[in-house]
């Protein structure tokens, strides 16, 4: 208490009292005002923080309205520089690679199928759509196959932000009996009407219904996605000077079915568009290369052998360096510097000469540049030996980076097959059932019923395996305690088939049985290494292992005569 406060005490302690009161509310308001982030990262009265004018908006603003200037850069570094490219063609070629493949599991329990039957059904709905899927008919610009769309689908998705496939219908042909087509469109083309260069129009309503209109996606009054609007061209190039926009529904009014699929990560709720793959290390990848560039191009004129002669002499004295006519000669002096193995130059008095070194490239050159790989590889969740192909490490850091990076690359494939392959074989499922080349019962009457006849898994490329004696022992001792199964092993192994390896083996068991060659059985690991400890063969009789079992002074019995 204050002088004040204590006059006042005396004179009246109930007024004390309330100021008392007053100050401890006081403190404690206070205590809240600089707790928590306000200490910290939302400090504003800290040095470092006042110059930090951090904005954020809706989800529209932050990203739609800086997205053509991140496509931009995105793809003018997968142009040019060398780690943008590796970090998207290493998602593409884990992610998809060859292409994701179909493996029907439909629901046989809840459908009531005998298991033999629902094999066959799903051999049979796998063989339809292998003969649409291999077809470059599939794709409406007659370019590609489903498995080429999808390797382009992935690039574009992380090249772009988002991926647009358009479905739609043609006439069946005998060729191809299926009218399912693909047209995969640049996400440029997805755009508000009458964007013009590159400009985005944010925001814009639909005259027709007042739905608004985010960077050519309409969304109604509970920002629900209702049509896409894509433009018949290019909206920023100017080789079409003619340009229309076409609404294209996003569901089908009576089934209800995709007619646009749109494939991105979201970041943000209510986000309606995909951010590009390289966008937080844009700006990381571009002074990346500008350095190297700089770092080879000193490395080249270091590299062109430049000689300084220095003299106490006037210019008008100096030698002419070279060979000249003897008409063309500038000075008397019979003096000529030349370069070559082992010449020997003289020099006159008062000369000197010093080499132009460049002191290039540097010796931090390379720590620099891989600080920055792991800096990139970090924001991208790829480890960095498997960014630069370049693993010097030990067998378990190795093994740590790979594991690390197929999370994100199951996860980026999860939603590929998600959001891309399930809604494509769905319809192509609906039409050949509806075109009787497949039997459903109940597909189009249930919803259960149907999901059960849609299950299926999408297959890709394969971890891979550093050390494949390991990793085979590893799946062998998993699969032995139950904790996972032949058909998994094979799958994350080599990618392959457990139903259809065993059939293969099956054949090539009945084929050599038949040529009367019987393979041996294989060594276990244990047992070979046990053989290896030992310093032989179990199978060694005593009298072969050491020469101490023969009796003194003996020799080996030769072999009798057959």
């Amino acid at each position: 208490m204050n002088l004040i406060d204590k006059v006042v005490e005396a004179f009246s302690p109930q007024a004390a009292l309330k100021r008392e009161s007053a100050r401890v509310k006081l403190e404690t308001v206070k205590s809240f005002r600089n707790s928590g982030y306000d200490e910290s990262g939302a400090a504003r009265n800290k040095n470092s923080m006042k110059g930090w004018l951090a904005s954020s908006r809706t989800p529209q603003e932050d990203i739609d309205r800086n997205l053509s200037v991140l496509r931009q850069r995105a793809r003018s570094l997968y142009m040019s520089a060398p780690l943008a490219v590796s970090s998207i063609k290493t998602n593409r070629t884990n992610i998809v690679g060859e292409g994701l493949r179909l493996k029907s599991t439909i629901d046989a329990d809840f459908l009531g199928i005998p298991p033999d039957e629902a094999a066959q059904w799903q051999r049979s709905a796998e063989r339809e759509f292998n003969l649409w899927a291999q077809s470059k008919f599939c794709d409406s610009t007659r370019v590609n196959n489903f498995y080429e769309i999808q390797q382009t689908a992935c690039m574009s998705w992380l090249m772009n932000g988002d991926a647009c496939v358009l479905l739609e219908r043609e006439r069946p042909t005998r060729e191809l009996p299926y009218g399912l087509r693909i047209h995969l469109i640049e996400s440029d083309r997805v755009s508000t009407p009458h964007t013009t260069g590159n400009s985005v129009n944010l925001y814009a309503i639909n005259p027709d219904n007042g739905n608004r209109i985010f960077n050519g996606v309409e969304v109604d009054s509970e920002n629900r996605v209702i049509a896409y609007h894509v433009c018949s061209t290019y909206p920023n190039s100017n080789l079409y000077a003619r340009k229309e926009w076409k609404r294209i529904k996003a569901f089908g009014d009576k089934t209800g079915t995709p007619n646009v699929l749109m494939i991105y990560e979201t970041e943000r709720a209510e986000q309606y568009r995909g951010v590009p793959y390289l966008a937080p290390v844009i700006e990381s990848l571009k002074q990346l290369t500008r350095y190297s560039e700089a770092e080879m191009m000193a490395a080249v004129i270091n590299g062109i052998f430049t000689v300084f002669v220095k003299s106490d002499k006037g210019t008008s004295e100096f030698a002419f360096t070279g060979v000249v006519d003897e008409e063309d000669r500038v000075s008397d002096d019979d003096t000529n510097y030349e370069l070559g193995p082992g010449m020997v130059n003289m020099l006159a008095p008062g000369e000197s000469v010093e080499f132009a070194d460049a002191k290039r490239p540097s010796t931090n050159f390379d720590a620099f540049t891989t600080s920055m790989a792991k800096y990139v590889g970090a924001a991208l969740e790829i480890p960095v030996e498997i960014l630069v192909k370049h693993f010097s490490s030990s067998y378990s850091a190795s093994r740590a980076a790979l594991l690390e990076a197929w999370k994100a690359f199951r996860m980026r494939r999860s939603w590929l097959a998600a959001d891309f392959c399930q809604p494509v074989y769905e319809l192509f499922l609906s039409e050949a059932i509806a075109s009787g080349r497949l039997k459903a019962p109940g597909f189009f009457l249930d919803p259960l019923v149907r999901m059960a006849y849609c299950g299926a898994q999408w297959n890709g490329p394969a971890q891979g395996m550093i050390d494949p004696e390991k990793e085979v022992d590893a799946a062998e001792k998993r699969v032995s305690l139950g904790v996972s199964t032949r058909q998994r092993e094979t799958i994350e192994m080599t990618g392959g088939d457990f139903d259809s390896n065993v059939a293969q083996l099956a054949r090539e068991a009945q084929l050599m049985k038949e040529a009367g060659i019987f393979p041996s059985a294989p060594v276990k690991q244990t047992e070979k290494k046990k053989q290896e400890e030992d310093g032989g063969d179990e199978d060694e009789t005593e009298e072969t292992k050491t020469d101490g079992n023969q009796p003194d002074g003996g020799e080996e019995p030769e072999p009798e005569d057959e």
